[in-house]
C-alpha cells in the first residue's frame, strides 16, 4: 500500500477532493490496493468551503480503518479556541460556516482527536516544524503529550493557555503550560529559529531572511537531530513545494492561486491540481 502526504487544504474543497480521486484512480490504475493518505494540517480556514473540506476529510478518515488521517495545523488549532470562545475570528477567517453547523460538535471532537505528529515509512510529518533539538523519536514523545491534554476533559484549559510566542526555545526542564506551548509552536508554527533552537514567529513572507539575524529556515541548522529522518511539513506557502532527500515541504500555495500537491512517500512521485486564486497572493498571512 502506497502512502500520500497531502499539503495545506485551508478549506478548498472542490481541489481536494479532485486530487484525492486522483491519487485513488492512479493506484486503482496501477492494480494497487487504495493508499494511505495523509494531511499535513490546516485543513480548514482562508479558502472557499471549510466545512464541506473538514467533513470530507473526517468521513475519508473515519470509515479509512486508520489509513488515512491528519496532523493538527495552527488553523485548525484556531477553529477550536474561536469555538470555544477563547480566540475572536478574525477578519481572513472562513470557519462561520463550521461554528453554525449541525454537525459542529462532532467535527470538533474528531479534529482535536487528530495527532500533532506521524511517523509513516521512515517519514516524519508535522504542520509546521522540528526544533534542532529534537530526534524523531523525541517530537514523536512530545507531540504526544499535546495530544493527551487535547483529548483530556480540561482539554479546554489547555487552549486558554496555548497561545503566546514565550518560551521561544526548548527546554527539557520546561513543565505545565511552557512546555506545552512551546511543542505546540514548534510543530505549528515555527518557520525560523536560530542555530540554537530559538523560534522567530514574525517572519511569514518568505523563504529567507537575511543572514545577519542569525535566523535561518529551521531545517538548516546544522546538526539538528532529524537529519535521520525525512521530516513532511506544510505551513510554508512562501517556500513552495521542495522535494530533497531530508524534507519535504508540501505548502505550494492552494488558497492563494497555486497548486495542491501530494507526495508519495514510497517513491516520491508528485500528483497535483491547479488552484483558482481564492485570496491574493500578496502581504501578510500566506500561511
Amino acid at each position: 500500500m502506497n502512502t500520500y502526504v497531502i499539503g495545506d487544504l485551508q478549506g478548498c474543497h472542490g481541489e481536494t477532493v479532485a486530487l484525492v480521486e486522483r491519487i485513488l484512480e492512479h493506484e486503482q490504475e496501477a492494480g494497487r490496493e487504495p493508499p494511505s493518505l495523509l494531511f499535513c494540517g490546516d485543513l480548514i480556514n482562508r479558502g472557499p468551503d471549510s466545512l464541506s473540506t473538514l467533513r470530507y476529510v473526517q468521513a475519508l478518515a473515519q470509515g479509512s480503518g486508520g489509513r488515512i488521517d491528519a496532523v493538527l495545523g495552527n488553523h485548525d488549532l484556531h477553529l477550536l479556541a474561536v469555538a470555544n470562545g477563547i480566540r475572536p475570528e478574525s477578519s481572513s477567517d472562513t470557519i462561520e460556516h463550521i461554528l453554525a453547523a449541525a454537525d459542529r460538535e462532532a467535527l470538533l471532537h474528531w479534529l482535536r482527536m487528530r495527532p500533532m505528529a506521524i511517523m509513516a515509512k521512515g517519514h516524519l510529518l508535522v504542520h509546521g516544524g522540528v526544533l534542532p533539538q529534537w530526534t524523531a523519536q523525541k517530537t514523536m514523545e512530545l507531540a504526544g503529550e499535546v495530544e493527551s491534554a487535547l483529548r483530556h476533559d480540561e482539554w479546554v484549559d489547555f487552549l486558554r493557555d496555548m497561545y503566546g510566542n514565550q518560551p521561544d526555545r526548548w527546554d527539557d526542564a520546561l513543565t505545565g503550560t511552557a512546555r506545552l506551548r512551546c511543542i505546540v509552536n514548534a510543530l505549528t508554527r515555527m518557520r525560523f529559529c536560530t542555530a540554537d533552537g530559538v523560534m522567530d514567529f514574525k517572519m511569514k513572507e518568505s523563504a529567507r531572511v537575511d543572514a545577519s539575524t542569525g535566523l535561518m529556515p529551521w531545517f538548516e541548522v546544522p546538526g539538528r537531530c532529524t537529519t535521520d529522518t525525512t521530516v513532511v511539513f506544510g505551513h510554508w506557502s512562501a517556500l513552495g513545494l521542495r522535494i530533497t532527500p531530508q524534507w519535504i515541504a508540501l505548502d505550494s500555495g492552494c488558497v492563494w492561486g497555486g497548486q495542491l500537491s501530494a507526495v508519495c512517500l514510497d517513491d516520491r512521485s508528485l500528483l497535483q491540481v491547479e488552484c483558482p486564486e481564492y485570496r491574493a497572493a500578496k502581504g501578510k498571512g500566506k500561511a
